[in-house]
C-alpha cells in the first residue's frame, strides 16, 4: 500500500469521524430540545385542557412502549423476549418499569401540573447530585472537592429558584416542590436501576418493556378509557406530539448520539432540555422568567455539566 492510499484512507476516516461528531452533537441537542418541548405540551394538556397527569402518563407509556418494542422487534426479532427467561431480569424489569419509568414520568408531570414545565424540568435535574450522594454513601467515600462544589451549587440553585432569595416566601407551591424533588429522586433511580439489564439487552428493548410494563400496571389504577377533561383536535394533536416527538424520537436519537460521541458528551449536550423548556415556556406560554429563575437554572445546569465532565460511573447498577 503506497503512501497516497494511506493518506486518502486517513482522510476518509477523519471525515467520517467528524461527520459522526456533528451528527451526534445535533442528535443530543435535538433530543434535549424535544424533551423540553414535551414538558410544555404536558403543561398545556393539564392547565388548558384539564387532563390528568395519571391519564397522560399512562397513554404515553403504553403507546411509546408499543412503538419502541415494534422497532426493537424489527431489528432484533425474538431477542426482545429473552429478558423474560431469567427471574432476576424480570424482577429488575418490573421494578424499573413501575418505580423507574412510571415513577419519573408521573412525578415530573404532577410537578408540571402544580407549577410549570420549566421549573419542574430544572429541579428534576438534581438527579445527578442525588446519584452522587447515593454512590458516596454506598462506597463509604467522600465526594471529591469538585463533586462537593457541584453538589453545593445544585442545592443553592434550587434555593434561589424556589425562594428568589426570600426565605419567608416560596415562589412555587409546596406540592410543586414536593413532586419536583420526587421527580429528581425518580430520575436518579431510573438512571441507576437498569444497569444489569443494559449489560445484557439493548437500550431500546429495556426502555420499551419498561414503558409498557409501567403503563399497563398503572392502567389498572387509572384505565386509559377513563378520560376526563376537554378532548378536541388540539388535545389529540398535543398527545400525539408528546408520544412521538416527546418520547419515541428523542429517545431513539439520544441512543444514536451516545454511539457516535459517547455518553458523556451526549449527556452534556442534552442539558439543553431545561434551557429549551424555559424558552418554550416564555415564548409559547408567556411564562414570566426573571433573573432569579435564570440564576437558579444556570446553577443547576452548571452542576450537571461539572459532574458530567468529571463524573464517576453514576450509571453503575444498584444491584452490581
Amino acid at each position: 500500500m503506497d503512501s497516497n492510499t494511506t493518506v486518502q484512507q486517513n482522510n476518509l476516516t477523519n471525515i467520517k469521524s467528524n461527520n459522526n461528531t456533528i451528527k451526534g452533537t445535533l442528535f443530543a441537542l435535538i433530543a434535549g430540545t424535544l424533551w423540553g418541548l414535551s414538558g410544555i405540551c404536558a403543561q398545556f394538556l393539564f392547565q388548558q385542557k384539564n387532563l390528568t397527569p395519571e391519564w397522560v402518563v399512562c397513554i404515553r407509556l403504553i403507546s411509546s412502549g408499543i412503538i419502541l418494542l415494534t422497532v426493537a422487534y424489527i431489528k432484533e426479532k425474538n431477542e426482545i423476549f429473552k429478558v423474560f427467561k431469567s427471574k432476576k431480569h424480570v424482577k429488575d424489569l418490573v421494578l424499573f418499569g413501575i418505580l423507574g419509568m412510571f415513577g419519573v414520568q408521573y412525578t415530573y408531570f404532577v410537578a408540571i401540573k402544580y407549577s410549570n414545565a420549566a421549573t419542574a424540568t430544572v429541579i428534576q435535574y438534581l438527579g445527578p447530585a442525588i446519584i452522587l450522594i447515593y454512590q458516596s454513601l454506598r462506597n463509604k467515600s467522600l465526594p471529591s472537592f469538585i463533586e462537593l462544589f457541584a453538589l453545593i451549587l445544585s442545592i443553592l440553585g434550587v434555593f434561589v429558584l424556589v425562594t428568589h432569595m426570600d426565605i419567608s416566601n416560596l415562589v412555587i407551591s409546596n406540592q410543586a416542590l414536593f413532586w419536583a424533588l420526587g421527580a429528581a429522586f425518580a430520575l436518579a433511580y431510573y438512571t441507576v436501576k437498569p444497569g444489569n439489564l443494559l449489560n445484557n439487552f439493548s437500550n431500546i428493548c429495556v426502555t420499551g418493556w419498561g414503558m409498557l410494563i409501567g403503563g399497563v400496571v398503572f392502567s389498572f389504577i387509572k384505565p386509559v378509557f377513563d378520560i376526563s377533561g376537554t378532548f378536541d383536535i388540539y388535545t389529540i394533536a398535543v398527545i400525539v406530539a408528546v408520544i412521538i416527538f416527546g418520547t419515541v424520537i428523542p429517545f431513539s436519537i439520544y441512543v444514536m448520539s451516545t454511539k457516535m460521541i459517547g455518553p458523556t458528551k451526549t449527556s452534556l449536550f442534552s442539558t439543553i432540555e431545561p434551557v429549551s423548556s424555559a424558552l418554550f415556556s416564555i415564548f409559547l406560554l408567556n411564562l414570566s422568567f426573571g433573573f432569579m429563575d435564570f440564576l437558579g437554572t444556570a446553577m443547576i445546569i452548571a452542576m450537571v455539566i461539572i459532574l458530567s465532565v468529571g463524573k464517576k460511573e453514576y450509571t453503575k447498577s444498584i444491584e452490581s
